[in-house]
């Protein structure tokens, strides 16, 4: 028994260590796009840093220390509203983000990315473009490795995650973008220059898609619906040559009103032209419906206990 609860013990130290890890190194990344992409373009996009970004052109103050001034406040909404095991986490990732930002401030400095004459942020569009793309995938690396702890790094963070608590349908970094948006038009009042906020879009835009890639993984699945004649010679395919299981449903043709059974399958999307190519062999007047599957849980592919528990 004494073993058992000091392997438990372990376990549970072993993933909190994963987890406050996780959160470093996502707000290390966040910094770097922050201090060397985002803000010599004098962009803007969305949280508190956005907002502390535009205060650093207008008033030359450090984006770190402007930015967890203005997280201090939004944190402790989170904790009333998300609960406290959700703040020791999101203090860890406040901290440890304005702490890397200012730490980078410091041996980066801001000098611009591109050496051209003029303004860097309106010499060249090509480049910023590029910069913009870049900086948009960092930052969505770095908050998707947070949000995978069911943690924040604080600022407007907190805001989306507090909404994507009761409407859950949308998904995580969409609710980013649009409460990101409406930071991106202050930018566009304070430097009146429409350049701005298309570039700062573009990285909300590149940062959210990443931030859901990040949390619904990169390798989509395919859900099938098979409807034939031949379903057991199907399900032979599926079972023992695919290796994969399956659920029959009950139908009933609408034309011929006939009782029909309707296999419905998960399979990866390697394997979905071998799985088309063989049915077409055993039934080329099949009725097939695909699906993507954003994420699937179960045996054979992710670990629902892993997914409920990150």
């Amino acid at each position: 028994m004494n073993m058992n609860r000091m392997l438990k013990f372990l376990k549970s130290k072993k993933k909190l260590i994963i987890e406050y890890s996780t959160i470093i190194i996502g707000t290390f990344i966040m910094a770097v796009g922050i201090v060397v992409f985002i803000t010599p373009l004098k962009l803007a996009p969305g949280g508190v840093y956005g907002i502390a970004i535009i205060f650093h052109h207008l008033f030359k103050t450090p984006v770190g220390l402007v930015g967890i001034c203005l997280d201090i406040p939004l944190l402790l909404l989170g904790v009333w509203v998300l609960g406290a095991k959700f703040g020791a986490k999101t203090i860890v990732g406040i901290f440890s983000l304005a702490g890397f930002i200012s730490l980078t401030e410091l041996i980066y400095g801001y000098a611009p990315l591109i050496s051209l004459p003029g303004n860097p942020a309106i010499a060249d569009p090509t480049a910023n473009f590029i910069i913009s793309l870049f900086g948009g995938v960092i930052l969505g690396v770095g908050l998707g490795l947070i949000f995978r702890t069911r943690a924040t790094s604080g600022g407007t963070d907190i805001i989306a995650m507090i909404i994507c608590k009761y409407i859950k349908y949308i998904p995580l970094g969409t609710i980013l973008m649009i409460v990101d948006s409406i930071i991106v038009l202050l930018a566009l009042v304070v430097f009146e220059d429409w350049t701005i906020p298309l570039y700062s879009w573009l990285v909300i835009y590149v940062t959210g898609f990443t931030i859901d890639k990040m949390i619904s993984g990169f390798d989509r699945r395919k859900a099938l619906f098979i409807i034939s004649d031949h379903h057991e010679e199907i399900k032979d395919v599926i079972i023992n040559e695919m290796e994969r299981g399956g659920t029959y449903f009950k139908g009933k043709g609408m034309y011929h009103e006939l009782d029909k059974k309707i296999i419905f399958t998960t399979i990866t999307k390697k394997e979905l032209p071998v799985l088309l190519y063989r049915i077409h062999e055993i039934d080329a007047a099949a009725f097939i419906s695909i699906l993507d599957a954003t994420d699937v849980l179960g045996e054979g592919f992710n670990s629902l206990r892993e997914k409920a528990l990150q």
